[in-house]
């Protein structure tokens, strides 16, 4: 990029609990701009975690925010071209980038999963992040193995 980097916008933070991550997190639910619809989706699947876990001592939020760091990468592999064959890099991810990351794929894995509302779909899977299972999960499990294969390649680093 030959200009000068755009400037970070700043999230506000969400009207209930106050935090950035939140608003985020919402930001990536929403379809069409409909965020007081994305909102209540969130705040009713953390309603429906709070119910099925009220053994756990911490409280919705909190879980929720233990399952996304569950399912956050630390590594992904990266094609790269070298001398007409393409390898599979190996690369940390940037902090901004893991948070990111993370929540798309909760997301994701939340609408291709079987259930009535979104708003239940979300909070399986939250609950299911939690207990290290599902599908968010088993996509970090496979991000950290598919950069284990290729680690032999991890000179060729940018």
């Amino acid at each position: 990029m030959r200009k000068a980097k755009p400037k970070k916008r700043i999230v506000l933070p969400d009207p209930v609990f106050g935090d950035q991550k939140v608003s985020k997190f919402v930001n990536h639910l929403m379809y069409d701009g409909k965020k007081s619809i994305a909102y209540d989706i969130f705040y009713n699947a953390l309603e429906i975690v709070g119910e099925k876990m009220q053994d756990q001592e911490k409280s919705a939020l909190e879980i929720w925010k233990t399952a996304l760091d569950k399912i956050t990468p630390q590594v992904e592999v990266k094609s790269r071209r070298i001398g007409g064959a393409t390898f599979q890099v190996p690369t940390e991810i940037r902090p901004d980038r893991k948070e990111s990351v993370s929540m798309k794929n909760m997301i994701n894995y939340a609408r291709k999963r079987g259930g009535k509302t979104m708003a239940g779909k979300l909070a399986a899977e939250i609950m299911d992040a939690y207990n290290e299972q599902g599908g968010a999960y088993k996509r970090k499990e496979d991000m950290h193995r598919m950069a284990e294969a290729n680690r032999a390649f991890a000179h060729f680093r940018f």
